[in-house]
């Protein structure tokens, strides 16, 4: 079954579109053909992909807008099997476009319908806030991923996240779960990182992934080449650490030598 995941949260600089553009790679590189979604006005994952705001005539804006056909926006990447639909500033417009329409918070589920059953997976980067574009997110997933940053006030303003997941799975997706907490930018260096991670998996108990993505300068440089880690530079810790998070989300023993179909 084609599996929907949002990455989630209302905090910024948490790691939200490192995660979305990885472990799209990850799975597109282990043959799940993946779409990546970006939905932050900022479309980072966009450029993170090697996709040129400045030279896009459509986004996915213009999809939420009913103007254009999701089918026609997919643009591929550099690996076999993951595609993307852009995303462009102007679509901060679309939290006031948005309201005026019937049905607003369902647009996103709407659009996806049609081509669900094309991918195994389809990631969605929703942007830094609780806004009706994330509120779009989460209705149109089957789960959410919610990276945190392992730092002081790490959970910090998750409750209105979690009251907002709750709010939306009573009343718009019953379906919607919590696929994972993800720990990142980890420094193991500090006595504070790992007391953040006791803290957070004696908060969600079960729902935290074993991996834990580490501060790592290789993932922080890659979308400045418009690479996932994996192109940019696979032998790094991150890219690595992404690895593991993708064999923990595909329930699979993925291998090394299993990453596979690049171009």
């Amino acid at each position: 079954m084609p599996r929907v995941i949002s990455v989630c949260n209302q905090k910024g600089g948490v790691g939200k579109t490192t995660t979305a553009i990885n472990i799209s790679a990850y799975l597109a590189c282990s043959s799940k053909k993946t779409l990546l979604i970006d939905i932050d006005p900022q479309a980072n994952a966009t450029s993170g992909c090697g996709i040129d705001r400045s030279v896009i005539d459509s986004s996915i804006y213009d999809v939420l807008l009913g103007n254009k056909d999701i089918k026609d926006l997919m643009l591929p990447t550099q690996i076999e099997g993951f595609s993307i639909i852009p995303s462009h500033p102007n679509l901060t417009g679309a939290e006031v476009e948005l309201i005026s329409q019937e049905q607003s918070q369902m647009r996103l589920r709407e659009v996806i319908l049609p081509i669900k059953d094309s991918f195994d997976f389809i990631i969605i980067d929703s942007p830094p806030s609780l806004g009706i574009l994330t509120v779009n997110a989460l209705v149109a997933s089957d789960s959410v991923i919610i990276p945190i940053q392992c730092e002081y006030y790490a959970l910090e303003g998750l409750t209105h996240l979690l009251n907002t997941i709750e709010l939306i799975k009573n009343s718009l997706n019953p379906s919607l779960a919590i696929e994972g907490i993800l720990l990142t930018m980890a420094d193991f260096r500090t006595n504070l990182t790992n007391e953040v991670i006791n803290e957070v998996r004696e908060f969600f108990k079960g729902k935290v992934y074993q991996t834990v993505i580490p501060r790592n300068i290789r993932l922080s440089e890659a979308p400045g080449f418009g690479k996932p880690a994996v192109l940019y530079d696979n032998e790094s810790l991150g890219a690595q650490k992404y690895l593991e998070l993708s064999k923990e989300i595909l329930g699979v023993e993925l291998q090394k030598s299993d990453v596979t179909n690049l171009k």
